[in-house]
């Protein structure tokens, strides 16, 4: 291969690893890795001057995928260059004073307060356009509402959830598959929701890390006296420390002694210049400003040897590989397991019995193997699912290769099954644990989702079952009795369809009239004309009713269970129905946008994220803003109305 070819072949490996985080929050690769081939193509580019087009050296960051409305920023929010010596960032820094903060890991938000109150709050999105998230950022759980200053205040910071909260919210998920991988990813999620009660529940906080302008306040040259300011202001501000070349080693030691302790994700730190004439006169690459550089430790790393690979069937058949070597001790703890996630990365690494490999701790946290030594290959990959022993099949899944159990009937994919449908987000049935669920299906009490409601006819086994009493079969019956009530939406994402969450049965169910019998009968056509449902989705759940065990799975669960239904207008007035809204600027004869929309749905009407060809009218007071949703109407001729001429429409 040339170095030209391997320039190419860099420049789309790390292109589809940021889109995967970026766009779709996963990971394919881990930091480890993806630091390493960044570092590779920077090299090559300066050896050869060859730079490709879409570079990721040369990017800021991902288009963006959302419902969510997209503006510019009023200047770029560029990335930094980064280093992993202390001497580089010490030799960087020279004879200035520095702030030394962390790098907090979760979705860069910029806030703008009109007159003391919060006006807007945009994601970084790709670095020149962002998304706007304003109506999240309000329930974030330390973000003040109204500040003491009247002039317009625009200032940048990370949103984040705790590690406490993350591994709270984990353990509320019983599916181990459902569960979030970490916290940046459920952070990003939960701050690009379209419905702020979520990003509510996910405990979500905010840390200043910078100051962009105040209108009306003296101009400081001084990032520390800025920072101290949005403190006054009512902000939490990143921790830092101010250094000089006299100090910066000892404070990075500082800050590294501190790295698991923290309840926040952080993945390095980051060294400002104080004086922000000086930053400032230094100007910026194509890519990197000149006055800021990040720092992320050099990953301490220890060599052992592979004793195995362990193979764990999931709920939808994936067989995930789990590296199994020799414990060793890293950043203060023993380890001995680490997820290879998937054949290509096996591959990738040339694993085989017995070869000596290096493990490091991503971000000191995450287990990851980072180099094989031995490269020996050819580890065997099971030809049949180590649970019910059914030929294995190996598939292609973003571009990487999977381990499959076919069999619909695998017991591992059974008891994962059974618990994801007992979950929270499901049937909520408390007292049955996936330790409980495999005793019980083990002894033949349950074969399908439907047994569980047959589990009163083995009450004397069960009394007699070890950590089981009459106390706790009654509550365990009460529980069940309690979940044959329930919203359609949960009945659906408790069945388990591949690619269906609470999040995406919601949105079907609202969009079949909270129907059963029209979701069961639903064309991949159909449910692709709902926004938000694309035809993967579609044909998941296509196929899924298409499957006669299926069918008589459903049937046999709708002895038992019956569903809400929801509450028709009071007037029974549809005058709306066919016709789709969007909603965007502030409103006034309406307490909120919710309410607003709450309005349009009760009449029949249907209210979407942003402006596309399906779009019958877009609500803004102010008809001329040069908003994107605005520009979006105008070029799709689509009627700008305000809440005046919305009015006028209903009878």
């Amino acid at each position: 291969m040339t170095k030209k070819d391997r320039i190419m072949e860099l420049t789309r490996i790390l292109d589809e690893a940021a889109r995967a985080y970026y766009q779709e929050d996963r990971e394919i690769m881990s930091n480890f890795e993806y630091d390493a081939l960044y570092d590779e193509l920077a090299a090559l580019e300066k050896e050869t001057g060859i730079v490709m087009a879409g570079s990721p050296t040369n990017k800021v960051g991902y288009e963006i995928l959302s419902e969510l409305e997209k503006v510019d920023h009023e200047s770029p929010m560029l990335s930094l260059d980064k280093t992993k010596s202390p001497e580089d960032l010490k030799a960087w820094l020279g004879n200035q004073k520095g702030m030394l903060s962390w790098k907090m890991d979760g979705l860069t938000v910029v806030l703008t307060y009109r007159e003391g109150v919060l006006d807007r709050a945009v994601t970084r999105g790709n670095g020149t356009t962002g998304e706007v998230i304003t109506n999240n950022a309000r329930v974030f759980k330390n973000l003040p509402s109204r500040i003491p200053w009247e002039g317009t205040v625009v200032l940048r910071g990370e949103a984040i959830i705790h590690y406490s909260d993350f591994e709270k919210i984990n353990a509320s998920i019983e599916d181990v598959e459902s569960r979030y991988k970490n916290p940046r990813n459920l952070c990003s999620g939960s701050v690009r929701q379209l419905n702020n009660e979520i990003t509510a529940r996910r405990n979500v906080w905010f840390y200043a890390f910078g100051l962009v302008s105040a209108q009306g306040r003296e101009e400081k040259n001084s990032v520390e006296e800025n920072m101290l300011w949005l403190e006054e202001m009512g902000f939490t501000i990143v921790p830092y420390a101010m250094v000089t070349s006299d100090n910066i080693l000892e404070e990075i030691e500082t800050f590294s002694g501190k790295v698991r302790e923290n309840d926040f994700p952080s993945d390095g730190l980051v060294l400002i210049y104080d004086d922000i004439a000086y930053g400032n006169s230094l100007g910026r690459t194509a890519k990197f400003p000149r006055n800021a550089i990040a720092f992320k430790w050099a990953d301490e790393e220890a060599e052992t040897t592979l004793k195995e690979i362990e193979w764990s069937p999931s709920r939808t058949g994936l067989i995930n590989p789990v590296a199994i070597f020799e414990p060793v001790e890293l950043e203060g703890t023993t380890v001995s397991r680490a997820s290879l996630h998937n054949l290509s990365i096996i591959e990738n690494l040339a694993l085989g019995p017995g070869d000596r490999i290096k493990v490091y701790k991503a971000n000191m946290i995450i287990p990851q193997i980072s180099e094989n030594l031995t490269r020996s290959g050819g580890y065997p990959v099971p030809s049949h699912c180590p649970a019910c022993g059914s030929e294995t099949e190996i598939r292609m899944e973003n571009d990487a290769k999977t381990l499959y159990c076919p069999n619909p009937f695998c017991s591992a994919k059974k008891i994962k099954l059974l618990t994801h449908f007992v979950g929270r987000d499901a049937m909520n049935i408390e007292g049955l644990s996936e330790a409980t669920l495999t005793k019980m299906a083990d002894k033949g009490f349950i074969t399908e989702l439907y047994d569980i409601y047959r589990l009163d006819r083995y009450k004397e086994e069960i009394v007699s079952m070890e950590g089981f009493g009459e106390k706790s079969f009654l509550n365990l019956m009460k529980s069940i009795d309690n979940s044959r009530k329930t919203q359609l939406f949960r009945f659906v994402n408790s069945l388990g369809i591949p690619n269906i969450g609470s999040a995406n049965a919601r949105l079907l169910c609202q969009h079949l009239g909270d129907s059963l019998d029209a979701l069961r009968g639903a064309t991949v056509e159909e449910m692709v004309g709902i926004e938000g449902i694309g035809e993967v989705i579609a044909r998941s759940v296509r196929d899924y009713f298409s499957n006669e065990h299926n069918e008589k799975v459903i049937d046999g669960l709708l002895q038992y269970i019956t569903f809400e239904q929801t509450e028709p207008a009071a007037t029974g007035d549809l005058s709306l129905e066919g016709r789709t809204f969007v909603i965007t600027g502030s409103v006034e004869h309406f307490k909120n946008r919710k309410e607003l929309k709450e309005k349009i749905e009760s009449l029949g009407g249907k209210v979407t994220g942003s402006v596309t060809s399906k779009t019958d009218y877009l609500i803004n007071n102010d008809k001329m803003s040069s908003s994107s949703k605005n520009k979006k109407a105008k070029e799709l001729g689509i009627d700008i109305i305000s809440e005046e001429d919305f009015l006028a429409m209903l009878p």
